[in-house]
C-alpha cells in the first residue's frame, strides 16, 4: 500500500487533487448515510484546504466569520490552524484557517 503523503509535503497541484478525491468519497458516504464518515472526508478537506493558504493573511487578536454565523477570536497562530475563542466562549480550540470566510474585498 502506498504512504499518503502530509498535506504539507503536497504541491498545490497534489492538494487540489487530493481535495477533489475526498469530496469525491464524502459524496458517496454521504449517498449511503455513513454520516460518521462523511464527516470525517468533510474534515480532511478542510484540512488540506487550510493548506492552500497562506496563515499570515490571518492576525491574532482578529476576530472572524465562520461558517454557521459564528465568530471566532484568534489568539496565536501555529502553522495552518488559529487558536482561539469561538463566540467569546472561554475554552481555547484549534481551528484550520480554511474554517474562516472571506470577508467582501478579499481574494
Amino acid at each position: 500500500m502506498e504512504q499518503q503523503k502530509r498535506f504539507s509535503e503536497m504541491t498545490e497541484y497534489e492538494l487540489r487533487t487530493e481535495i477533489a478525491r475526498l469530496n469525491e468519497k464524502a459524496k458517496k458516504a454521504e449517498q449511503l448515510g455513513m454520516s460518521s464518515e462523511f464527516a470525517v472526508y468533510e474534515r480532511r478537506v478542510l484540512l488540506a484546504k487550510a493548506y492552500l493558504l497562506d496563515p499570515n493573511d490571518y492576525e491574532p487578536g482578529k476576530t472572524y466569520e465562520i461558517e454557521g454565523g459564528s465568530s471566532f477570536q484568534i489568539s496565536y497562530m501555529n502553522g495552518y490552524f488559529a487558536w482561539g475563542y469561538r463566540d467569546n466562549q472561554t475554552t481555547l480550540e484549534a481551528v484550520p484557517i480554511s474554517i474562516f470566510l472571506k470577508k467582501e474585498g478579499e481574494a
